[in-house]
Protein backbone atom coordinates (compact mmCIF):
# COMPACT_ATOMS: atom_id res chain seq x y z
CA UNK A 1 0.00 0.00 0.00
CA UNK A 2 1.29 3.71 -1.19
CA UNK A 3 0.83 6.95 0.89
CA UNK A 4 -1.74 8.92 -0.89
CA UNK A 5 0.29 11.54 -2.74
CA UNK A 6 -1.88 14.43 -1.38
CA UNK A 7 -1.17 13.65 2.49
CA UNK A 8 2.73 13.34 1.22
CA UNK A 9 2.88 16.51 -0.97
CA UNK A 10 1.10 18.82 2.27
CA UNK A 11 3.63 17.01 5.19
CA UNK A 12 5.91 18.36 2.46
CA UNK A 13 5.18 22.17 3.15
CA UNK A 14 3.64 21.75 7.25
CA UNK A 15 6.31 18.63 8.40
CA UNK A 16 9.13 21.22 7.44
CA UNK A 17 10.42 22.92 10.72
CA UNK A 18 8.92 26.14 11.18
CA UNK A 19 6.30 25.97 8.50
CA UNK A 20 2.87 24.60 10.48
CA UNK A 21 3.57 27.38 13.55
CA UNK A 22 4.10 29.82 11.09
CA UNK A 23 0.78 29.17 9.23
CA UNK A 24 -1.04 29.00 12.06
CA UNK A 25 0.70 32.42 13.69
CA UNK A 26 -0.40 33.90 10.41
CA UNK A 27 -4.31 33.15 10.87
CA UNK A 28 -4.10 34.41 14.57
CA UNK A 29 -3.29 37.87 13.21
CA UNK A 30 -5.62 40.40 12.36
CA UNK A 31 -6.02 40.01 8.83
CA UNK A 32 -3.95 37.13 8.30
CA UNK A 33 -0.94 39.77 8.30
CA UNK A 34 2.38 40.53 10.05
CA UNK A 35 5.31 42.40 9.95
CA UNK A 36 8.84 39.76 10.06
CA UNK A 37 9.65 41.47 13.67
CA UNK A 38 5.90 40.98 15.20
CA UNK A 39 6.89 36.79 14.22
CA UNK A 40 10.45 37.28 15.24
CA UNK A 41 9.28 38.42 18.32
CA UNK A 42 6.40 35.65 18.96
CA UNK A 43 7.98 32.66 17.71
CA UNK A 44 10.83 31.99 20.21
CA UNK A 45 13.60 30.02 19.22
CA UNK A 46 13.63 31.04 15.20
CA UNK A 47 16.54 33.16 14.15
CA UNK A 48 16.37 35.71 11.36
CA UNK A 49 17.67 33.73 8.94
CA UNK A 50 15.65 30.74 9.47
CA UNK A 51 12.47 33.38 9.23
CA UNK A 52 13.14 34.84 6.11
CA UNK A 53 13.85 31.26 4.55
CA UNK A 54 10.78 29.82 5.69
CA UNK A 55 9.06 33.11 4.87
CA UNK A 56 10.30 32.38 1.21
CA UNK A 57 9.19 29.09 1.11
CA UNK A 58 5.62 29.73 2.11
CA UNK A 59 5.42 32.45 -0.56
CA UNK A 60 7.16 30.17 -3.18
CA UNK A 61 4.30 27.33 -2.40
CA UNK A 62 1.99 31.04 -2.61
CA UNK A 63 0.43 29.97 1.35
CA UNK A 64 1.98 33.71 1.86
CA UNK A 65 1.90 36.79 0.33
CA UNK A 66 4.55 39.19 0.86
CA UNK A 67 3.04 43.14 0.63
CA UNK A 68 5.78 45.78 0.04
CA UNK A 69 4.53 49.36 0.73
CA UNK A 70 6.67 51.62 -0.65
CA UNK A 71 7.44 54.84 1.53
CA UNK A 72 9.85 56.15 3.58
CA UNK A 73 10.00 53.73 4.97
CA UNK A 74 9.27 50.60 3.15
CA UNK A 75 6.91 48.74 5.08
CA UNK A 76 7.04 44.70 4.93
CA UNK A 77 4.35 42.51 5.59
CA UNK A 78 3.17 38.78 5.12
CA UNK A 79 -0.28 37.36 4.94
CA UNK A 80 -2.13 33.80 4.56
CA UNK A 81 -3.12 33.45 0.67
CA UNK A 82 -6.53 31.99 0.27
CA UNK A 83 -4.75 29.18 -0.31
CA UNK A 84 -3.15 29.68 3.20
CA UNK A 85 -5.92 30.30 5.05
CA UNK A 86 -7.70 26.47 3.61
CA UNK A 87 -4.37 25.27 4.89
CA UNK A 88 -4.55 26.77 8.40
CA UNK A 89 -8.47 25.68 8.94
CA UNK A 90 -7.02 22.34 8.43
CA UNK A 91 -4.74 22.58 11.24
CA UNK A 92 -7.61 23.31 13.59
CA UNK A 93 -8.35 19.37 13.86
CA UNK A 94 -4.56 18.91 14.94
CA UNK A 95 -4.79 21.34 17.16
CA UNK A 96 -7.86 19.76 18.68
CA UNK A 97 -6.39 16.48 18.96
CA UNK A 98 -3.27 17.37 20.34
CA UNK A 99 -4.73 19.20 23.52
CA UNK A 100 -6.99 16.08 23.91
CA UNK A 101 -4.14 13.59 24.00
CA UNK A 102 -0.85 15.65 24.30
CA UNK A 103 0.59 16.83 27.46
CA UNK A 104 1.56 20.36 26.90
CA UNK A 105 2.47 22.63 29.34
CA UNK A 106 1.35 25.84 29.08
CA UNK A 107 2.72 28.13 31.19
CA UNK A 108 0.20 31.07 31.62
CA UNK A 109 -3.24 30.73 32.54
CA UNK A 110 -4.30 33.29 29.83
CA UNK A 111 -2.14 31.82 27.07
CA UNK A 112 -3.93 28.65 27.82
CA UNK A 113 -7.57 30.62 27.78
CA UNK A 114 -6.50 32.03 24.49
CA UNK A 115 -5.67 28.79 22.38
CA UNK A 116 -9.09 27.76 23.80
CA UNK A 117 -10.63 30.21 22.49
CA UNK A 118 -9.37 29.28 18.68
Amino acid sequence: MKVCPYIEASFQIIGKKWNGQLIHYLSLCDNNTVHFSDIKRDLSGITSRALSLKLTELVENKLVEKVVKIGSPVIISYRLTEKGIALADSLKPIQDWARDYMDVNISMESEEKEFDEQ
